[in-house]
């Protein structure tokens, strides 16, 4: 098995592509795909990369100009213009040092994370929802007014929910599978245009009610 899948590996085209341009993983050109569709990254952002090993989508952002804070629970190997960040994104601890990296707020926040897989589609799908939900609770804490949001989510039940809820803190939610994804895999990629923090927006309708009820 391993012999094979290495086969399958090197016979990959973006495989094949990062090692000729020199990008840590294939996983680089589903950013690219998805920046060129969405358009997400501009010079002088602040991006929160979460899930960020081995580093190709904090590589992709950092070449595009942006400062990017790169957090995973494995070691990220230095970038230019990438400050890297060892921790849990569950992990208040994580938050605290995101944070001080950050020093301020983030005009993206991309989540590529992903569990560690059992074969279980069901279990697999549940986990995956998990840390996509702890990526939108960071984004939430972290994304400036009108910030943006992507994150991965393997299809399954819970998906349709877990977009509906994203739904309540942007105005524009897509749901997409960017051409780079390998074909056997059961990824989407949800992305959230234009933050607007829920609590906010609900003050803002309670005054436009009062507003309204003035005689």
């Amino acid at each position: 098995m391993p012999r094979d899948w290495r086969k399958h590996q090197s016979q990959d085209k973006y495989f094949r592509q990062a090692k000729r341009e020199g990008y840590r993983a294939r996983s680089a050109y589903k950013l690219i795909e998805l920046n060129e569709r969405y358009k997400l990254i501009r010079a002088g952002m602040t991006i929160l990369d979460l899930g960020a090993a081995p580093g190709s989508w904090s590589q992709v952002a950092a070449q595009l100009g942006a400062r990017v804070v790169a957090v995973d629970l494995s070691p990220i190997q230095p970038l230019a213009g990438v400050t890297t960040i060892r921790g849990d994104i569950t992990k208040p601890a994580t938050l605290a040092h995101i944070t001080s990296a950050l020093s301020g707020n983030a005009d993206l926040v991309m989540s590529d994370v992903s569990p560690a897989t059992s074969g279980i589609h069901l279990v697999d799908h549940a986990r995956s929802i998990e840390l996509a939900r702890a990526s939108l609770q960071l984004a939430i804490r972290c994304l400036k007014n009108d910030g943006k949001f992507v994150v991965k989510v393997f299809q399954g039940e819970d998906l349709e929910a877990f977009v509906k809820e994203t739904r309540q803190y942007f105005r524009q939610v897509s749901v997409h599978r960017p051409p780079a994804s390998r074909q056997e895999s059961r990824e989407q990629y949800v992305i959230g245009i234009g933050f607007h923090p829920a609590h906010k927006r609900l003050t803002a309708e309670n005054a436009n009610h009062a507003e309204n009820k003035k005689p």
